[in-house]
């Protein structure tokens, strides 16, 4: 499953009659967030890797370094510059991942489901874009991020699945993280 079996984006868009400025934030938003989701399971795997859990890590980790792949191809093809937040997105990420993680397992599935759903969320905001924009000119870009979309809910649930609500303080931990997500989105579509 995943974007693997997505086949790869030509390397000639026509820009023609696209909103630029709306595909552009699309594009670096999601690159940024794929980019910062890599990081974070790097960050989890580098404290868990070697845990019960660490297949369930390594398997969520690999879709996410498809997603990145594909993002990164739609950068080229849609000739998108990244956020220059990247640096930051790097050590940000994998802070968030081993930190998450060094409060164990649950820890770990407790980051995953707050950073999932809000991706899912973020994800589902710009389906809703694109079809109110144009749905056959988009239909290549909503097919991933529609693609993507689930793979993060099927994260979700994995984490979910694996006792993340038994987390030390997951309320307050998950808000937390959400916002931060929130304030990443925010910043990574415009800078």
């Amino acid at each position: 499953a995943g974007g693997a079996s997505l086949r790869p984006c030509s390397t000639r868009v026509t820009l023609e009659g696209i909103n630029k400025p709306v595909i552009d934030r699309i594009i670096r938003v999601d690159h940024a967030g794929e980019y910062g989701a890599n990081r974070i399971y790097a960050g989890q795997m580098a404290v868990l890797g070697r845990s019960s859990v660490g297949p369930v890590i390594q398997q969520m980790w690999n879709q996410e370094k498809d997603h990145l792949k594909k993002f990164n191809e739609l950068m080229v093809a849609y000739r998108v510059r990244p956020t220059v937040l990247l640096p930051f997105w790097n050590v940000a990420g994998f802070v968030l991942g081993a930190g998450s993680a060094l409060l164990g397992k649950k820890g770990a599935m407790a980051c995953t489901v707050a950073v999932e759903e809000s991706i899912s969320d973020h994800y589902n905001s710009q389906i809703r874009t694109l079809m109110e924009e144009d749905p056959e000119k988009y239909k290549e870009l909503l097919q991933i991020i529609k693609q993507f979309r689930d793979d993060e809910r099927e994260h979700h649930d994995i984490g979910l699945e694996h006792d993340a609500e038994a987390a030390p303080a997951y309320s307050v931990l998950k808000t937390a993280i959400q916002l931060g997500c929130k304030a990443a989105i925010f910043l990574s579509e415009r800078i």
